[in-house]
């Protein structure tokens, strides 16, 4: 079977408007329920991060209240402490697009920290596109795309549409007065058209190879959409 690449955040903390650091990482579910999903197909997945660091995960993505309860709390906890991947991250700036099928990006706050404005990461979105390589992002995960740029400035997914997690969702959430930006207000600065849906609820857009989930329960649907796709 192909090789996935998950490209997660090695920031545990998001810099608010006043400089106060905000615990994050990655969200728990975007990272799991693609994970079981594409282990279970026959995939590999292999992670990558800045620098190499071991990906930290929000630890408030592991609150029952944000898993509809303890009993599915835990299994993702348990399912956690499998992804060994996890522990054993290459860094970004060694990953060869070409051994790869499709690449993955996880959400919760990390990457609006580093992965927004990581130079390695946002050649390998370009190379994706380009490539026509299949590409799947989550939530905040599409905060990379913004560093998808040329010498110039320009964003290369300009044009395209995604959705992302919404300026509701971030009011509802309880951090959009104290951000510094949001997401769905950047991603359209960068020329990228962002569709938004129901707060909360599963929505996917696909436009080319790109297929982008709005929030955490746009995960699993997003992993199975890849699945069809990579046949």
């Amino acid at each position: 079977m192909s090789k996935i690449l998950f490209v997660l955040t090695g920031a545990d903390h998001w810099t608010l408007a006043d400089g106060t650091r905000h615990p994050t990482g990655f969200w728990a579910e975007e990272a799991v329920a693609p994970y079981e999903a594409f282990t279970a197909a026959g995939h590999e997945v292999v992670v990558a991060t800045p620098g190499g660091v071991v990906p930290p995960v929000d630890r408030a993505s592991l609150a029952p209240e944000v898993n509809g309860g303890q009993e599915n709390a835990d299994r993702i906890a348990r399912a956690l402490e499998g992804f060994t991947e996890l522990r054993h991250p290459v860094s970004l700036s060694d990953v060869r697009l070409r051994d790869y099928a499709a690449v993955f990006y996880p959400g919760g706050h990390g990457p609006m920290e580093d992965l927004a404005v990581d130079a390695d990461s946002g050649r390998l979105l370009t190379e994706a596109l380009r490539a026509g390589t299949l590409l799947g992002v989550v939530c905040h995960g599409p905060a990379a795309l913004l560093a998808a740029v040329d010498a110039e400035g320009a964003n290369a997914f300009a044009g395209l549409e995604v959705t992302a997690f919404t300026n509701e969702e971030e009011t509802q959430g309880g951090l959009a007065e104290r951000a510094s930006w949001l997401l769905e207000d950047r991603l359209g600065e960068a020329g990228i058209v962002v569709r938004a849906a129901e707060p909360w609820a599963p929505h996917l857009v696909a436009d080319r190879n790109l297929v982008t989930g709005q929030n955490p329960a746009s995960a699993a649907p997003l992993a199975e959409e890849l699945l069809k796709r990579l046949g």
